[in-house]
């Protein structure tokens, strides 16, 4: 069954090409937005907490301050609305799941830029 899954998401679910990002990395995050009839276009940017799930289920959260709140937002790898991602920075951190960078604030919510 789960072999059937797969085969029906490769074929059908259309492939977007999306630039590698990872945890730590600062990416923007292009989107479309409907409002009636109209359609616009938004971006968000901020850090990436998290990738998880694969295939045509996988999404990732992203986290950025909004004055002094944080907002965090979870997308699809494949939302249609998607228009683009573009990285903007490369972090270097040691884990996949960067939970922790909820709770840091100031000078220590500052995340190293990876040397390619």
């Amino acid at each position: 069954m789960e072999s059937l899954v797969k085969f029906v998401q490769d074929e059908f679910v259309t492939k977007k090409d999306l630039p590698e990002f990872g945890a730590g990395d600062t990416i923007t995050v292009y989107y479309e937005i409907r409002e009636g009839e109209k359609v616009r276009t938004q971006f968000f940017r901020g850090v990436v907490i998290q990738r998880r799930g694969s295939g045509a289920s996988e999404t990732f959260t992203i986290r950025k301050m909004s004055g002094t709140i944080g907002v965090e937002r979870i997308f699809p790898i494949n939302l249609p609305a998607l228009q683009k991602i573009e990285v903007n920075k490369r972090g270097k951190v040691r884990r996949a799941r960067i939970y922790y960078f909820r709770g840091l604030t100031g000078k220590k919510a500052r995340i190293k830029e990876r040397r390619h």
